[in-house]
């Protein structure tokens, strides 16, 4: 049996000066969207905000969901202390994906 897993992300620009956070069921097709600005109107288009800097998987979409609704609740320096935790160099973790 295949589980089916799900991720909640933090883009960025380039500068840093931006952090999306989003859900989705296919991390690498979802960032690949940011980068090749599939939804030229979107807020990560506009920003130019496609580096992928942190992510979580989980098994159950509501758990995503609600992890997703508890990172855009906290402030702007917990989203930067998750990134240092996980990522210290923010580097674009787009080519590292399966």
């Amino acid at each position: 049996m295949e589980f089916k897993t799900y991720h909640t992300y933090f883009t960025t620009n380039k500068n840093h000066t931006v952090i999306y956070t989003g859900v989705t069921s296919n991390l690498r097709k979802r960032i690949w969207e940011h980068k090749n600005k599939m939804y030229p109107h979107s807020f990560t288009a506009r920003y130019n905000v496609d580096e992928l800097v942190y992510y979580e998987a989980f098994f159950d979409i509501g758990e995503a969901i609600a992890r997703e609704k508890q990172i855009k609740g906290g402030s702007r320096q917990k989203k930067i202390d998750l990134i240092n935790g996980f990522n210290p160099l923010w580097c674009d973790l787009f080519e590292d994906l399966e």
